[in-house]
């Protein structure tokens, strides 16, 4: 993909600076109410005007529609507007405003200790970033994270939580911006969006476009990114019609991006901006999707809506990827990475259905709301693939053919050797192609019952599911079920409390016996609870939970392959099943006024993460009872602070996010970091312009680790950027 003339033309245009962080544009007092983090903050609350900032009143995310503070369960919301002042542009600048969930790799966290990698749009199943592309954020109202296991409510899933991306719709009040970014690592970009009324009656349009070129931090590499966004919206007699479509268009060189190689004590072993790939190696993702919902109300008491959306997707890959280390002059230190050459292409086409009604209606003084629902999905996703291994041995061993090991020349760690390879002359393997179907029908009840100052919640959901792997089929059903209850014995107290389970059936892939298949579904369970409360006249916001969450069943490479003894096709190593983990933690968060202009935000997360059974089969080589799990950190702490002059129409803020140290599936150390940030924001009129820079102190730090060969995700060093917007 190239950025078209226009997008360029239209990105010139606009005067841009650099970073923002922006709060309510206002000199009134109660703008410091605002309550703005780049910390753990999970859910958000604020009073007075900012409160129509950052604070989303209701989300339906739970299922019911449903005020956050009057919620039986604890669901994270981050609004356009928190989105924009961060001066966010993927998903992954968005992790560190949710208490409990830190980077793993990509789209990918790890929540509440466990890895979760899945993302609904608009309460359906169904990415359309597949593979390894991150989501973008230019056309999202709001990013929901749903703590725990919500088996009952989305169907399969990890118990961590899931994420929620709530698209932008058509609006009948006009509304338009034109936005500018400059910043460093040649970074250059410009939006365009705009809403309103139609000529006709009833109807809204929707329009926008984003671009963004800019290198980014590791060699070799660079991002464009193009979203095309259009919608429209209709007032029907019997319900209100929006039509949306979106193209996603993202070209990276130099990817698929693993990360820095270590030593034992989580110190990289070279400069974090080091990358395995050489100039000529990219990732590219085209996707295409159409959405419709309709919403519409049987008489006062019943609600329903329907939403369908279907997905084409591409994602094209060729990368080195990194297959062992070597110590080339026996000094007990690596130097050289061993790499093989891969050429991918994932394909995937899929359809999601929803559709819910809801009763909402009182007895007496019994207030009562019972929802049923149902959804289907059906995906089809083909990966073609073929690769050059590093070493002859590895091809004769594995495809029975022969390679050159010269072809790929390893790539030196402390001065890299960038240059050298020559992919037309790599030995490939015959191409290969796996599709993998799947196709899950799901339909659930849920009701709320309030009786003055108690709300209880009950819900059960059944599934089915029939998965398709290159032959190997797995058909399974499964009942999940949920109850909470909530108790305010005080307007500005609430107690609540939740259990609820979790499912999700293994990949049909590796279900095959060559990989130790078939394998037992995964399983989690939570016990949640917690008091919300607010204080000093609604000044300040204090939330308290802690939770105990149960998974088991969770497939794990080992080191031994016993089905070679007899069957002599059989090359993998075996998985197992890792019994049993257990998630164990704290989460705290508050948010309030110091002064009429002086507002801190502050969390923190507690997580105990350990794997408390074994999985009582010939033994994993890592993963033993009693070790920590993977990845997950045991303290992170978030705060921001932010001070206005209103004298001068300017604000100062300043931040930061700690994480404490985590292991890696290597067993390798992952150094605790703090990483600081700052911005100014100076507001007149329709005019806006953000200053931001991110990483303050340039600290060198590991994101997330990952294996021995693939070393420690690098967080990014310094970053500057100015954006200057007008709205209309």
């Amino acid at each position: 993909m190239k950025i078209t003339l226009i997008s360029m033309i239209m990105t010139a245009s606009v005067s841009v600076c650099t970073a923002a962080f922006a709060e309510e544009r206002s000199t009134d007092a109660r703008s410091a109410d605002a309550s703005h983090s780049l910390g753990e903050t999970d859910v958000i609350f604020v009073t007075g005007r900012a409160q129509k900032l950052y604070r989303v009143g209701e989300t339906d995310t739970g299922k019911l529609p449903t005020d956050p503070f009057n919620a039986t369960q604890i669901i994270t919301s981050i609004n356009n507007d928190l989105i924009r002042d961060q001066g966010a542009r993927d998903a992954q600048e968005l992790y560190r405003n949710i208490a409990g969930v830190s980077l793993f790799s990509y789209s990918g966290v790890q929540a509440r200790g466990f890895r979760q990698e899945e993302i609904f749009f608009d309460g359906l199943r169904g990415n359309p970033y597949i593979g390894f592309s991150v989501p973008q954020l230019f056309n999202i109202e709001r990013v929901d994270f749903l703590k725990g296991p919500a088996g009952m409510l989305y169907g399969p899933g990890e118990p961590g939580g899931l994420f929620n991306y709530v698209t932008k719709k058509p609006s009948q009040d006009f509304s338009a911006e034109l936005r500018g970014i400059y910043g460093t690592e040649a970074r250059i970009g410009g939006s365009f969006e705009i809403t309103g009324a139609l000529p006709v009656e009833g109807t809204a349009g929707r329009a926008g476009v984003f671009v963004e070129d800019r290198n980014t931090p590791r060699e070799n590499t660079a991002s464009r990114i193009a979203v095309y966004d259009g919608g429209f919206s209709a007032e029907l007699p019997f319900a209100l019609l929006t039509l949306q479509a979106t193209r996603y268009e993202q070209d990276l060189d130099g990817n698929r991006l693993r990360g820095v190689p270590v030593d034992d004590d989580g110190n990289f072993l070279t400069d974090r901006r080091w990358n395995h790939n050489e100039a000529s190696d990219f990732q590219d993702l085209e996707s295409n999707n159409f959405q419709a919902i309709l919403d519409g109300d049987l008489g006062s008491e019943i609600s329903w809506n329907v939403i369908a959306r279907y997905t084409d997707s591409t994602e094209a890959q060729q990368y080195h990827e990194p297959v062992g280390l070597f110590d080339a002059d026996d000094d007990d230190v690596f130097d050289l990475v061993e790499r093989e050459f891969r050429d991918q292409l994932r394909e995937e086409d899929q359809v999601s259905i929803g559709a819910n009604l809801i009763w909402d209606t009182s007895f007496g003084a019994v207030g009562n709301r019972f929802m049923v629902g149902y959804e289907y999905f059906d995906s089809r996703n083909t990966l073609t693939s073929r690769f050059a291994a590093f070493s002859g041995d590895f091809v004769t061993r594995f495809l029975g053919g022969t390679s050159l090991p010269g072809d790929i020349v390893p790539l030196r760690l402390d001065t890299p050797n960038y240059g050298q390879t020559q992919p037309g002359n790599y030995a490939f393997s015959d191409f290969s192609t796996t599709v993998t179907d799947q196709l899950r029908h799901g339909a659930y009840a849920l009701n709320e019952t309030t009786i003055g100052k108690f709300t209880l919640v009950g819900g059960v959901r059944f599934d089915s599911f029939n998965d398709v792997s290159n032959g190997t089929r797995l058909e399974d059903e499964q009942f999940t079920y949920r109850v909470g209850g909530l108790y305010k014995p005080v307007e500005n107290v609430a107690l609540f409390a939740q259990w609820a389970d979790s499912y999700a059936p293994q990949l049909a892939f590796f279900q095959n016996p060559l990989f130790g298949g078939p394998f037992e579904p995964t399983t989690g369970t939570i016990v949640e609870g917690g008091v919300r409360t607010r204080l000093f006249d609604d000044r300040f916001f204090v939330s308290v939970s802690a939770y105990n969450i149960k998974r088991q069943n969770i497939l794990q490479l080992t080191d031994q392959n016993p089905g070679a003894a007899t069957n002599p096709f059989d090359f993998f190593n075996d998985y197992a099943l890792i019994a049993e983990v257990t998630s164990t933690g704290v989460e705290l968060e508050t948010v309030g006024d110091i002064t009429p202009n002086w507002v801190l935000t502050a969390s923190y997360a507690y997580n105990d993460v350990r794997i408390t059974e074994d999985n009582g089969n010939f033994g994993l080589f890592l993963n033993n009872v009693g070790d920590r799990f993977v990845n997950a950190p045991e303290h992170q702490a978030g705060f921001w602070t932010r001070y206005q002059v209103p004298a001068i129409n300017t604000a100062f803020a300043f931040g930061g996010d700690y994480v404490s140290e985590r292991v890696s599936f290597s067993g390798q150390r992952v150094q605790p970091y703090f990483v600081a940030d700052a911005s100014v924001i100076w507001d007149v009129g329709d005019f806006e312009i953000l200053l931001r820079v991110n990483n303050l102190f340039d600290e060198e730090y590991a994101a997330s680790g990952f294996g021995l060969e693939e070393g420690h995700f690098p967080g990014d060093p310094r970053s500057v950027f100015v954006e200057l917007s007008r709205k209309w």
